[in-house]
């Protein structure tokens, strides 16, 4: 069983406490538990080197896809192409964050990959944030966590700053609108963009302005003057982009292959972002510890999880006994994409019938830790569980 603690301080609390007010509203606090997850301090270090190894593998996968031209096996648009190849190839191009999604890792449990989320993660304000401000609510000690993620974060802004001198360090961060939490994830991401040195401000991507000759610009609500912008991170899958938006996709690879735009984070991501990555480690790194099976065709005799390329919150998910029977499934949009099927573990479960799937931030390295809990099938319905390092 996994071991937690109950902290006698309320999120709420902790968050009042540490002036994150923004925080408090109805969709985030049913979303966040006053219990933590105990950790030693050895499990914590093999999270963090478990990471740092599982990017780089990544790298070596997403080099092979594009050494190999297997674009269309990962359901790659091919309109991305050009510009996914740009950005692997100009150290410019820089990944400023993704969270990998873990099995096991506590109670001697291996640590098995199940995703990377490299593209447009969330959970950034939680792991940041809320598990920090509940151990100091507490009076636990603060360093008691797996967690620089905001100073990461920080620090990649700084690189990303120096590594592109000839660049105005002027940043638009734009998520959908109609969507809180990716909001919410932005403002942390934004004020470690400003701690970095950048003039940062926020518009929903229905609101941008672009311009394949001058750049991407805000409008001003006051005097509608526009603002232009060098850097541009986007909340915003980049396959929804390549499938319903053609027109921006070419103007964002003229923008970006001309040098007037660094868009973040980068094209290249959606190689990692693809589920299809998953068989091409299994191929390169067969019966690597920190992997499972993975085929694009069901698994025989063994119980395996169907997973569509980009399925996103755990949607169009579906686990398969040994015999080819649904033993659970949720529902989605996705249901039109092309499949993977992973070998199915189990996640760690309390007493009470949960279970619970490790998060891993990768910011430059393994930065941040924080649990997500909820059914066989972990989605958009799970909470967020904070750690405590003991031990």
């Amino acid at each position: 069983m996994i071991p937690l603690k109950t902290l006698s301080s309320s999120p709420e609390s902790s968050l009042r406490n540490a002036d994150w007010y923004w925080m408090l509203g109805e969709d985030t606090q049913s979303y966040i538990t006053n219990e933590v997850v105990v950790v030693s301090e050895h499990e914590a270090e093999k999270f963090y080197d478990a990471t740092n190894q599982l990017y780089e593998m990544y790298i070596e996968a997403a080099q092979h896809v594009i050494d190999t031209n297997k674009f269309e096996a990962l359901g790659i648009p091919e309109n991305l192409i050009e510009l996914i190849k740009y950005s692997w190839d100009n150290d410019r191009q820089w990944h400023i964050y993704g969270r990998f999604d873990l099995a096991g890792g506590l109670n001697g449990q291996p640590i098995k990959l199940i995703e990377f989320n490299a593209d447009t993660a969330t959970c950034i304000p939680e792991t940041a944030i809320v598990q920090w401000a509940s151990l100091k609510a507490n009076r636990l000690d603060e360093t008691q966590q797996f967690n620089t993620l905001y100073e990461a974060l920080t620090a990649q802004f700084k690189e990303l700053k120096t590594q592109n001198p000839n660049h105005e360090p002027t940043l638009l961060i734009s998520t959908m609108e109609g969507f809180p939490e990716d909001d919410t994830n932005m403002q942390v991401l934004g004020e470690a963009a400003r701690e970095a040195g950048f003039e940062v401000a926020f518009e929903h991507i229905e609101n941008v302005e672009f311009s394949p000759v001058e750049g991407i610009y805000k409008q001003s609500s006051d005097n509608g003057s526009f603002t232009k912008y060098d850097f541009w991170f986007k909340l915003v899958p980049w396959e929804y982009i390549g499938w319903d938006e053609p027109e921006l996709v070419q103007i964002l690879t003229q923008l970006v292959t001309s040098g007037k735009t660094i868009v973040l984070n980068p094209a290249y991501t959606l190689l990692f972002q693809s589920k299809g990555i998953l068989k091409v480690l299994w191929d390169l790194y067969p019966n690597h510890p920190l992997l499972l099976y993975t085929d694009n065709k069901p698994l025989e005799n063994q119980i395996s999880v169907e997973k569509v390329l980009f399925g996103r919150e755990g949607a169009n998910v579906r686990i398969f006994s040994n015999t080819q029977d649904d033993i659970a499934h949720t529902d989605g949009e996705y249901t039109e994409q092309a499949k993977v099927y992973q070998q199915y573990v189990d996640f760690l479960q309390d007493t009470h019938g949960n279970y619970y799937q490790a998060g891993v931030f990768f910011s430059a390295e393994a930065c941040g830790l924080g649990f997500r809990r909820g059914g066989k099938i972990i989605n958009n319905t799970a909470q967020f569980c904070g750690h405590l390092i003991e031990g």
